[in-house]
């Protein structure tokens, strides 16, 4: 029979196949990876070694330090608020507005980040200072940017938790309850403005939920009348030019 032909045929190939894989691996075998675990006599070959350990740390702990130590929580929130209240589902992508509230973010921290990179990085790359006060002259750097826009009222939470002495200033300010307070603080300022963001959007929804029910469209769905009409408010105010700037100007006060 035919399928019985096909078959044979496919099994055939296949051995085919792995017989002369196997002989061009045995005539080519695969080369190894060894791993040395040992002392180094160099002192330069040890120092880059602890450089690319805690270059790899960095890396790691990454993330959490772009979300909750600079002001990419607060964008991101706004701008998934802003989608949100227009009801455009997936539009835009998830990929434009994480893009976008990066280089946002890199634009408002840069002033912070070039002043940690002046007083801390270069400094270290340079041996000038050690690890211990590279960490020390960052964080300082880092904690003004966040205690000043931090909550006096969420960073005493934490710190009465902790029964930690109250601060002298910004460099006494423990980071353990400075990035937890500064984060509530974000997350609460960007629900104000999302909350903000929603109102004329609600209006539009209300206003053709009530011209619907009064022409007795009751099985039309409001969304899909009100949707064109949001949109097209929010072209005409230049909707995402005023989205950006008052996040801008939010962290200018």
């Amino acid at each position: 029979m035919k399928w019985k032909a096909i078959v044979f045929t496919l099994i055939s190939l296949l051995g085919i196949f792995a017989l002369t894989t196997t002989q061009a691996y045995a005539a080519d075998p695969i080369p190894g990876i060894n791993i040395d675990f040992g002392s180094s006599s160099n002192a330069a070959g040890a120092s880059n070694t602890i450089n690319i350990i805690i270059l790899i740390t960095i890396l790691s702990i990454a993330p959490a330090i772009l979300v909750l130590m600079t002001s990419f929580t607060r964008i991101i929130i706004v701008l998934g608020f802003v989608r949100t209240a227009l009801g455009t589902q997936q539009m835009p992508p998830n990929q434009v507005l994480i893009g976008l509230a990066l280089f946002i973010t890199f634009f408002i921290m840069a002033p912070t980040l070039g002043e940690l990179n002046e007083s801390a990085l270069q400094p270290y790359l340079k041996g000038e200072i050690n690890q211990n006060v590279a960490l020390e002259k960052g964080s300082v750097t880092m904690k003004k940017f966040m205690f000043q826009h931090t909550r006096q009222k969420d960073l005493k939470l934490f710190l009465d938790y902790s029964k930690a002495a109250p601060p002298s200033g910004v460099e006494d300010t423990p980071l353990t309850a400075l990035v937890p307070a500064y984060a509530i603080s974000e997350l609460k300022t960007a629900f104000q403005m999302g909350f903000m963001i929603f109102i004329p959007f609600l209006v539009i929804d209300m206003v053709i939920a009530s011209t619907l029910m009064a022409m007795g469209m009751m099985m039309l769905p409001p969304v899909m009348i009100s949707l064109p009409f949001k949109i097209l408010l929010f072209i005409l105010v230049d909707g995402w030019y005023l989205v950006v700037r008052s996040l801008l100007l939010s962290y200018n006060t």
